[in-house]
């Protein structure tokens, strides 16, 4: 990017569904993570061919994606460690923070709902929401995280359906 900035496409539970609004979005990315639930080995191979990509294995996935995936994730990316899990083997999602005390940013998926937690030590945790099928009357989402050079985190996630930027409703429930 021109800013100097590193964009990361942050996408989960696909569910066996890439969307093409994900490829639109993700077009330019530096680095794609996947949370978990991708369902179709054939959307990591796509979805590799616009970035490098990491993912991890979901409660849904089976042994074609869990070869192919690594359990959870943890790299540096523009200098801001990043840690990678599905998030269906915690009760709270706020206790992946503990997991991974060396994470900057922990990104998880799971609940089908979209949430940037800024939490005050500096600490982020982002769930991308589901880009999948649409489930349970919850929005269809995907992510962008920028690490600006001086360190900072911009986050957007985005409506897939609608194409503008996604925003709480406040009926939200952040737990599966």
């Amino acid at each position: 990017m021109t800013d100097g900035a590193t964009t990361v496409g942050v996408v989960s539970d696909t569910h066996g569904t890439l969307r093409p609004e994900v490829l639109r979005l993700f077009r330019g990315v530096d680095l794609i993570l996947h949370a978990g639930d991708v369902g179709d080995p054939q959307i990591l191979t796509d979805l590799a061919t616009l970035a490098p990509l990491r993912a991890v294995e979901g409660n849904v996935d089976g042994w074609d994606v869990r070869r192919e995936v690594e359990e959870d994730v943890e790299l540096e990316v523009a200098g801001v460690r990043i840690a990678v899990a599905h998030g269906h083997r915690v009760a709270d999602f706020g206790s992946l923070l503990d997991r991974f005390p060396d994470a900057r940013v922990v990104v998880h998926g799971h609940s089908h709902v979209p949430k940037v937690d800024r939490r005050e030590d500096g600490r982020l945790l982002l769930n991308p929401g589901s880009a999948g099928p649409k489930r349970f009357r919850k929005p269809v989402t995907a992510a962008l995280l920028r690490i600006l050079p001086d360190g900072e985190l911009e986050v957007e996630v985005r409506d897939l359906e609608s194409g503008e930027e996604w925003r709480p409703t406040g009926g939200e429930a952040d737990q599966a």
